[in-house]
């Protein structure tokens, strides 16, 4: 998975309080909070069959995908999958010519509300799944956000999960927005990757 940085986009203009729909994001972490390595790829070290197969469950539940230019999570059903691409190549919302399912967004533009609208899903259930800049467009918004994470990975200097790793950790970083986790759940024990779920604190969930 490569990804691409969306910088500069206003907070206030991505997500706003009228979307009805679960908002949730989805990441797998190495030991110090990187995505991928510093060119932007996502090495075969940090990819592991159980958090796959987790991943890909998750999105199977929502209605869209939301995610930069550059990012994509090669599965059974991506293909058939609606979603909204991050971009500042289009001053607010565009149709994807090449997917009839798919268009690009600009934040500063349009707000997600009306990217939804235009989607023709305005209550969509949303899977957020990077890269860094789209993951923190929406902390102020998700209903939950699934942390993976593999304790026995290291990618210094490599592309963190929100831009403020690793001065602070995501845990923190998502603690001060709001989220409260929920207990560990162990994806691999022989390779170390736990999964934790972080919701928000007013909301009484099961786990999925």
């Amino acid at each position: 998975m490569a990804l691409r940085s969306i910088v500069g986009l206003p907070g206030d203009l991505a997500v706003t309080d009228r979307h009805k729909g679960r908002i949730e994001g989805y990441a797998i972490v190495s030991e110090d909070g990187m995505l991928a390595t510093a060119d932007l790829v996502m090495p075969d070290s940090l990819k592991f069959d159980a958090d796959r197969r987790f991943f890909e469950q998750g999105l199977d539940g929502v209605d869209v995908v939301v995610h930069g230019r550059h990012s994509f999570e090669e599965q059974t059903h991506s293909a058939s999958r609606r979603r909204i691409v991050l971009t500042h190549g289009t001053p607010s919302i565009e149709r994807n010519s090449s997917n009839e399912r798919a268009l690009w967004w600009n934040p500063a533009g349009a707000s997600f509300d009306e990217a939804l609208a235009a989607l023709g899903i305005p209550e969509a259930n949303v899977g957020v799944i990077g890269g860094p800049d789209v993951f923190v467009l929406f902390l102020d918004r998700y209903n939950a956000f699934y942390l993976s994470r593999a304790r026995h990975v290291l990618l210094p200097g490599g592309r963190p999960v929100f831009p403020e790793v690793p001065a602070r950790r995501p845990e923190e970083i998502l603690a001060s927005h709001g989220l409260v986790p929920y207990p560990a759940l162990v994806l691999d024990s022989a390779k170390g990757v736990t999964m934790v779920a972080w919701r928000r604190a007013r909301q009484g969930c099961s786990e999925r």
